[in-house]
């Protein structure tokens, strides 16, 4: 298993792997028919140096895994740079083997090597089981987040 920053050809596996997933699917992302979207997406984020779209490989094989770190600058706690993990998917054929895990590591490691002070995410409420999983982590759930879809 590699990890590797995704590459424009990666964008229809990308977008299978959000489709696959249930909440991800109830959003809109179906994964299939016109990539427009993903790519303007994908080629928004990987033109900017704040934001690491990667995928996991399975020895030079298909996409299993996806996530996405960006670094934040911010004012407050001192100045702390963030990392904030998301679009963390992965196929269904690998979960319970250990791949978000150490994606979410990988992540993690990233971020504490670019002088951040914090990693931070965000999961959806019905997404019971990932609550778990960042918690065995490591992760805390000390906020309460809103969004305002337009």
């Amino acid at each position: 298993m590699s990890l590797r920053r995704a590459e424009v050809s990666d964008v229809p596996a990308l977008a299978a792997l959000f489709g696959a997933d249930p909440v991800s699917a109830a959003r809109g992302d179906s994964g299939e028919g016109d990539l427009t979207d993903y790519e303007r997406a994908f080629a928004a984020v990987d033109a900017d140096p704040r934001h690491l779209l990667v995928v996991a490989v399975e020895d030079e094989g298909p996409v299993v895994g996806t996530l996405q770190l960006s670094f934040l600058p911010g004012l407050a706690r001192r100045g702390a740079w963030r990392g904030q993990i998301e679009a963390v998917q992965v196929a269904a054929s690998q979960q319970g083997r250990g791949v978000g895990a150490w994606m979410v590591g990988w992540a993690v490691d990233e971020s504490r090597r670019r002088g951040c002070g914090l990693v931070q995410l965000t999961s959806a409420t019905e997404r019971v089981d990932a609550h778990r999983f960042y918690e065995r982590l490591g992760f805390t759930a000390s906020h309460v987040g809103f969004k305002l879809t337009f």
